[in-house]
């Protein structure tokens, strides 16, 4: 089927030691036969993700990017946890199989889990997949369904009681955001300076509201089912999740959702196809949200504008490690033009904001 991911060979200097990894697994998970082969998907700009056959065995392999890290970024036992907490609660997630720390194999702690075989929809549909408006728009409905699914499960509930600090959550992530931009900036990117002084002079309190949150969640992160591909079957990349405020999380998925009528240099940076005819705009997805959540949806200028220059962020961090050689993936070159992007759309929320 032409739509399921598909591997390509590692990328230079992303390989790893394919017989300790070998020697891990048989060690650590039951009945694996046969010898290990790799292949590394394409996607993805952070952890590294990599597919793993032994006999008929499929698995997915996880392992931090090369180069410089955030300080508290790309934490593979983490990842590996929340998983492992929330898989009897939250169907969605991959079953984590084995994590380690021992650095001897391959120089850094990774994990492996199972691979949830499916579509995973990009920046286009793929070839031989299409959707009617009516079916672009019932998709939509799901994908917030099933975020809500995740926000209602009580974390107390679930054995994560210590994986985040709840209070002070917005205020936390402005302050640590602008931090993380400022350290990672380059001669050639926006300074933000109007972005984040306004974010935090209209910063609104708690909404009251504790969730276990994604905090990257958007369409090329959830598994589609292959034979009935408006049922999704698998939520991915589970590695900036925590315990704050469902709302910030809310602004952070806006921030990757490009509508139909959004202008050009927004339409260049759009990273899964939201455009179609029938997908809902983000104010339509705001008020399934609010609605399916029993939650009013105040400040939303703020959440989405905060969405944005979080996800700016993360695009200068990426573009960080390519602008100072740590990394040869020419992908990331054409990150810079991702941050001004997103700096002049954050500064048209702004002037547009009644906050």
């Amino acid at each position: 089927m032409e739509y399921i991911d598909k591997t390509q060979p590692i990328r230079e200097g992303e390989e790893f030691d394919l017989v300790k990894v070998e020697a891990f697994l048989k060690d650590s998970i039951p009945g694996l036969q046969g010898k290990l082969t790799v292949g590394q998907f394409p996607g993805g700009h952070s952890n590294l993700t990599y597919l793993l056959k032994m006999g008929d065995r499929e698995m997915v392999f996880r392992r931090p990017p090369f180069g410089r890290k955030a300080k508290t970024a790309h934490d593979m036992g983490r990842e590996y946890r929340i998983q492992k907490a929330l898989k009897p609660f939250f169907p969605y997630c991959p079953e984590p199989l084995a994590y380690t720390e021992d650095e001897s194999i391959i120089g850094c702690p990774f994990y492996v889990m199972e691979r949830i075989r499916g579509i995973i929809l990009r920046k286009d549909l793929p070839k031989g997949l299409t959707f009617t408006p009516a079916e672009a728009r019932t998709l939509c409905e799901k994908l917030m369904d099933v975020y809500v699914e995740l926000h209602a499960i009580r974390y107390n509930q679930v054995g994560l009681e210590t994986f985040g600090k709840p209070e002070g959550y917005v205020k936390r992530q402005v302050g640590g955001w602008s931090e993380r931009y400022r350290n990672a900036r380059t001669d050639d990117a926006p300074d933000f300076e109007i972005v984040m002084a306004w974010l935090q002079e209209t910063m609104p309190g708690e909404s009251g509201t504790v969730s276990i949150i994604h905090n990257d969640y958007r369409f090329d992160n959830v598994v589609l089912d292959p034979h009935e591909p408006l049922k999704i079957i698998g939520v991915l990349d589970w590695e900036m999740a925590t315990i704050g405020d469902p709302l910030m999380d809310l602004g952070g998925a806006l921030a990757y959702w490009v509508d139909r009528d959004d202008p050009p240099n927004m339409q260049a940076i759009r990273m899964v196809p939201t455009n179609i005819d029938g997908m809902m705009t983000r104010k339509e997805l705001t008020g399934r949200y609010a609605e399916k959540m029993g939650i009013p949806v105040a400040h939303i200028d703020f959440y989405y504008c905060f969405g944005l220059f979080r996800l700016a962020v993360i695009a200068q961090q990426i573009y960080y490690r390519f602008y100072h050689g740590q990394t040869k993936d020419e992908r990331f070159k054409l990150m810079i033009f991702a941050v001004h992007v997103l700096e002049e759309t954050a500064r048209k929320v702004i002037a547009h904001s009644d906050l």
